[in-house]
This record gives structure tokens, C-alpha cells and sequence, in this order.
């Protein structure tokens, strides 16, 4: 294992200075090196960021004249690895200690080794996503290498819904330090944005929104997808996609559960497909109130799932732009989601879903509604698939290369034409 990381260290940097010596691609050709990117985050748990980071560095590794390399550590126990299932073909470094929990130690290993690595690589953007790695990714990049345009994404932000407000307001000093050292900030929805300049981290300037994107999901027909998860095809299915931890509320949809199969005479399944620290609790909460509650654990495959949905619901606290909301609007679903962080940047309310306040009772009334009324979810759904079509990989890799382009023609030195 040792041996095989040591190898893949070196091949990923032997290609990186090649590029450097502009004998790599396309751009080598031209007479002119690479552009090299170097991409951190701090785990691949199954989730948003990990969907939309495989699909953008896949998309990047195939962009003539860029040099692509993620940089990542290690899920937790409880949590599924996203590159295991759909990480073909990525350019992977592993730091191990580059991980969720807090850690001095870990963290001061993490930091050394992936200043290491971006000393060896001498990437021209050094590119971070999610808290941890942020710090870790955006600290290094100044050490090793203080040429590089550092970029942060915020897929979502930890201003309210995550710690007390003595510690939220040692995250935003924190974060305020870090945006004052990076060429660029990029959010996944307005509202994300709106929320972090409010709290004095960035200048307006410096901010880049760029929606989610991700690849095409194929569904297939609902009636044959519920019959094969064992649920009646003549069932309303209702569908929690995401991680069971405290942020998610998956005590506010049990709640919901529970109301809605008090009110209705429909046949209802709830399917839940995750996993986490909270899943215990809806397991237990599920038996003891004997709720209408179907729990599939991680799915390597989300498009079953949604093939076998007629609605969708999101009881978040808190939430960036919730790559599953996507994800049902690819494949038709209605969703009924809380009115909390980019939501409104993928749900059109009242057109594609409903939004609703974070209470039970409003998510409950509006679940019970569209379950009463096929030919409404029918409408919902049909325009949820036009509203997501804007929401794909190219668009999303194009939007990221535009960026780039932008701070190293702004840097002097790069041609603007590598990056095309």
C-alpha cells in the first residue's frame, strides 16, 4: 500500500513537470506549458460536493492543456467513499490524515504532507472545497506555493445550524483570514453568497457563482423501479436522499412522516437512502411509531431511487444547493424542500416544488397536498426536468476553466489561449 502511494505521488508529479517543461498535451505543442490545477478536499463522503468534484475533475482532465490532480483524505466510518463507485479514471493523491474530525496532530500532518506534495507539483491554481480543507489546502498553498491563485468553493457555508456562536464566530475570523489571501471565491448559489459577504468574509469582487452540475441520471420507469425495492408500484413513494446527521434534521422528517400518515388514506412509502450518525435515531423512531419508513443505507446508484420516487423532501437546517434537488428534478420528481441557504436556486416554488418554512406542520400539509393530487405532481415534474437541464458537468467545467483563464491571464505569464 506504502509502495503503491510512493508510486502514485511520483507519477503524478513526474507529469506535472513535464507539463512544466512544456512537453505535456496539447499545450505542450503549442510551445507552452501546461496549466496545472491542483484540487483539495477533505474527504469524498457521498454527497454533493464529492458529485460535483469527481465530475468536474474528470471533465478537467480531459480539457487540453490542463494538468488535474485531487488531493484528498480518508471518509469516516460511518460514511461511504464516493471515488470507490464512481471514481474512475481521477487523478488521485491520498493524505490520510486530511480527514473530517478536528485533530492537532492529524491536522499538522495533513498540512506538512500536502504542503509536500504542492511543492513537488507547482501547480499554477490551487483550488480548495469545504471547510477543513480550506484551511489546510489554502494555509499549504501560501507556503509552497505563493505564486499559485488559490480558489475556495463554499458548497455551502457553517454560519448558523452547526456550532454554538462562540465558535461560529471564531469559523467566520477564520474564514475572513483565508478570503483575504485567495484570487477568487466561488459559491454554488446566490444566496450562499449573499450569506457569507454579510458576514464580512470576501469582498464582492473576489465571488464567483457557479451552480452545481452533474451528469444526466437515466431513470427508469417508476412502476417497475418501486416492484424492484420491494414497494407496491400502486404506493405514493416518498423519498430523503442524503447524508442522517443533525444538520439534515432527520427528527423534523420523521416528525413529517409521522404526520402525514396520520392524514392520509393513501398507501405511503417513506425511503430513505443514507446513512450517518443519525440513522440509529430514524430506525428507532420508525419502530417504535411503526412509520411507513423504508431504509436503503448508502446507494452507489441514485438513479433507482428517484426512479422509484413521486416525491421528494428536504428538512435541512442548513444547506448550500442540494445536489439531490437536482438530481429528482432530473429524473421528474416534485421535491418539497425548507426555505434554507440556494433552495430557491433549484426548486422554482409553486413551479417545479414547493418551498416551505422549516416547520413540520408546513412541510407536512404540503407533502400530504401533492400526495392527494397526481395530476399536480405530474405538472411539477415535468417542469423540474426543464428547470435542471442547466445543471451538467460541461456547464459547470466551462464556468471553472473561464475562471481560471481569468486569474492567470490577470497574473501575466499564462497564454489565455490554453485555456479554451
Amino acid at each position: 500500500m506504502k509502495l503503491k502511494k510512493i508510486s502514485s505521488v511520483l507519477a503524478v508529479s513526474a507529469a506535472f513537470a513535464l507539463s512544466a517543461c512544456g512537453g505535456g498535451g496539447a499545450a505542450g505543442a503549442l510551445g507552452a506549458p501546461d496549466v496545472r490545477v491542483a484540487r483539495i478536499i477533505a474527504r469524498m463522503n457521498v454527497g454533493g460536493p464529492a458529485v460535483q468534484v469527481t465530475g468536474l475533475s474528470k471533465a478537467l482532465q480531459q480539457a487540453p492543456g490542463v494538468q488535474h490532480v485531487l488531493i484528498t483524505g480518508q471518509v469516516g466510518e460511518d460514511e461511504q467513499d464516493y471515488l470507490d463507485a464512481h471514481g474512475r479514471g481521477v487523478h488521485v493523491l491520498r493524505v490520510p490524515e486530511l480527514g473530517r474530525a478536528v485533530d492537532p496532530w492529524d491536522d499538522a500532518v495533513a498540512f506538512a504532507r500536502v504542503t509536500r506534495l504542492l511543492r513537488r507539483l507547482r501547480p499554477d491554481i490551487v483550488h480548495t472545497h469545504t471547510a477543513k480543507a480550506g484551511v489546510v489546502g489554502r494555509a499549504a498553498a501560501r507556503l509552497a506555493v505563493p505564486r499559485a491563485r488559490i480558489v475556495h468553493t463554499y458548497h455551502g457555508h457553517l454560519l448558523h445550524g452547526y456550532f454554538p456562536p462562540a465558535k461560529t464566530r471564531a469559523v467566520i475570523a477564520v474564514e475572513r483570514g483565508f478570503a483575504r489571501g485567495s484570487a477568487a471565491l466561488v459559491t454554488v448559489g446566490a444566496q450562499v453568497r449573499d450569506d457569507l459577504l454579510a458576514a464580512g468574509i470576501g469582498r464582492p469582487q473576489q465571488y464567483r457563482v457557479i451552480p452545481p452540475g452533474i451528469p444526466p441520471l437515466a431513470v427508469g420507469d417508476r412502476a417497475t423501479a418501486k416492484a424492484g425495492l420491494g414497494i407496491d408500484p400502486a404506493a405514493v413513494v416518498v423519498s430523503f436522499v442524503g447524508r442522517l446527521t443533525a444538520i439534515k434534521r432527520p427528527d423534523r422528517f420523521c416528525d413529517v412522516v409521522r404526520r402525514v400518515a396520520a392524514t392520509t388514506s393513501a398507501e405511503v412509502v417513506f425511503l430513505v437512502a443514507g446513512d450517518g450518525s443519525e440513522a440509529a435515531y430514524v430506525r428507532q423512531r420508525a419502530a417504535d411509531e411503526q412509520l411507513p419508513i423504508h431504509m436503503l443505507g448508502w446507494v452507489e446508484q441514485v438513479a433507482p431511487v428517484f426512479a422509484a420516487s413521486d416525491l421528494t423532501l428536504l428538512t435541512s437546517d442548513n444547506e448550500g444547493t442540494p445536489i439531490s434537488l437536482v438530481q429528482a428534478g432530473m429524473a421528474g420528481v416534485p421535491a418539497i424542500a425548507t426555505d434554507v441557504g440556494s433552495v430557491r436556486e433549484i426548486v422554482a416554488d409553486g413551479i417545479t416544488g414547493l418551498v416551505r418554512p422549516t416547520e413540520a406542520d408546513d412541510l407536512a400539509a404540503a407533502t400530504a397536498s401533492l400526495i392527494a393530487d397526481p395530476v399536480a405532481r405530474r405538472k411539477l415534474g415535468d417542469a423540474a426536468i426543464e428547470h435542471t437541464r442547466r445543471f451538467t458537468t460541461d456547464a459547470l467545467a466551462d464556468a471553472h476553466l473561464e475562471l481560471y483563464r481569468q486569474l492567470l491571464g490577470a497574473r501575466g505569464g499564462r497564454p489565455l489561449s490554453l485555456l479554451r
